[in-house]
């Protein structure tokens, strides 16, 4: 049988990654930022050649609304 690693090994040291995560901590989200996000996450999924602009996105992601079932 071949031999395998283990999966749940402890992850490297990455002291460069660790402190940029503290400092995205530190920021506070706005609405604007958010709706930018989701606009951008539209955009970049949409299909090779839709019809979807990234002001299309902006638009449709100053809409959303979450459901309430």
């Amino acid at each position: 049988m071949v031999a395998r690693k283990p999966a749940l090994a402890p992850a490297p040291a990455r002291p460069e990654l660790d402190a940029l995560i503290a400092k995205s901590r530190q920021i506070k989200l706005t609405e604007e930022m958010l709706a930018e996000q989701r606009a951008s996450f539209a955009y970049g999924n949409a299909p090779a050649g839709s019809s979807i602009t990234k002001e299309s996105a902006r638009q449709s992601a100053k809409t959303v609304r979450l459901r309430t079932d």
